[in-house]
């Protein structure tokens, strides 16, 4: 049978309106989650030939993952549990007998930081000696590192390249030895490692160390830190604090500090140093000193009409964080229509006469607690 030209070229186009290769979209198009979150994409079809065939793959064509799943009919894509090796590229790939359509999806994770050091360290290093130590931190964000010394809370001066931050000496010192702590922050988190650095004294130099670098202890209560120090001759051992003179109730013998009756303006970093004819060794412990609370009422009396509105704060001094609890003085429960809220205060909008009576207020930190009460008098 013969067609006419005009024939074949209508016949032509709807052979390839009817056999349009596939065309695909991917919701959403970019998702961001935090580790251990789970994320869906959905590939849609738009337009295309059936039967069409839909397929998930990593854009390097590396395989799936074991917690990527395909879902029946293969249009969604799920990752469970994501960790930070699922971030990257996916496609879906539709194909019919027409041909071929693709749409791609960007998943990023973000996580804490994960920190490495090289050496890992204790260094047991001669004096003299040159010494580095390289942090390495992945996360994402990208986070930020920082070097301390332990004891202390300055940021020590250091070199980062490339995401590498190194903390050196061209020739460390007795007094240099101690636990340093390299710190890897973003929004996900902090993650710190510390590496123990030891120098070996050389010519009967001084190298001091201490009991505890670190000390949490609660008001009132005596404290002892302990130094001693390797050298020849035997090094001279003083104790001092950092921009602070040392507590009057304090003695210094044999290298042991002992503090009485500590209060929390004793807090701070406590220094030994130990000197002798070759040279000086400082080691360093940071104390804190917490307390329980100590709470009172403003007001401690009121004298309201019915109708008015009631106003208590309580206050605690104390180491935070500290938590309020407000009850009625006899009866337990608060009547109805009060409201407390965390930092502490009482409200009643409109009172009643009911309302008279004495209120607690007990404040409660780690260490233990304490109670204030207001009187309230109500009449007409």
């Amino acid at each position: 049978m013969d067609f006419s030209p005009g024939l074949l070229v209508l016949f032509s186009l709807l052979c390839s309106v009817a056999a349009q290769a596939p065309v695909v979209s991917v919701e959403p198009r970019t998702a961001t989650v935090r580790q251990g979150e789970s994320v869906s994409f959905r590939c849609q079809v738009g337009s295309g030939a059936q039967p069409i065939q839909l397929e998930w793959r990593r854009a390097n064509n590396q395989a799936l993952q074991d917690n990527v799943k395909v879902g029946p009919g293969g249009a969604v894509l799920t990752v469970a549990n994501s960790r930070p090796g699922n971030q990257g590229q996916y496609r879906c790939l539709a194909s019919n007998s027409a041909g071929r359509g693709t749409a791609q999806a960007v998943l990023n994770v973000k996580f804490a930081p994960k920190v490495r050091l090289t050496p890992a360290g204790p260094l047991r290093v001669r004096m003299g000696e040159p010494v580095s130590v390289e942090c390495r931190a992945t996360g994402r964000p990208r986070p930020k590192m920082t070097w301390k010394r332990q004891g202390s809370t300055l940021q020590l001066v250091t070199s980062e390249i490339n995401d590498v931050n190194t903390i050196q000496w061209s020739a460390v010192h007795p007094e240099d030895s101690g636990v340093y702590i390299c710190q890897a922050e973003n929004a996900e988190g902090v993650t710190e490692v510390k590496v123990d650095v030891i120098v070996e004294g050389g010519l009967g130099a001084p190298v001091a160390s201490v009991s505890a670098t670190e000390m949490t202890v609660v008001e009132g209560h005596t404290v002892t830190m302990e130094c001693v120090a390797s050298g020849s001759p035997a090094p001279v051992i003083t104790w001092s604090k950092l921009r602070a003179p040392l507590p009057w109730k304090h003695t210094v013998a044999g290298g042991v500090l002992t503090l009485t009756s500590v209060g929390r303006q004793d807090s701070g970093q406590y220094i030994c140093n130990a000197t002798n004819i070759h040279g000086y060794s400082e080691v360093y412990t940071q104390m804190e000193v917490e307390s329980p609370p100590y709470a009172t009422c403003l007001p401690d009396q009121v004298r309201l009409q019915p109708g008015d509105a009631l106003r208590l704060q309580c206050l605690a001094h104390g180491s935070h964080p500290i938590r309020f609890e407000w009850t009625r003085a006899g009866r337990g429960g608060l009547p109805a229509g009060a409201a407390t809220t965390k930092d502490g205060r009482l409200l009643i909008s409109q009172v009643k006469q009911s309302d008279s009576g004495s209120y607690k207020c007990v404040a409660t930190n780690h260490i233990g607690s304490s109670e204030a009460l207001a009187k309230v008098v109500i009449r007409a």
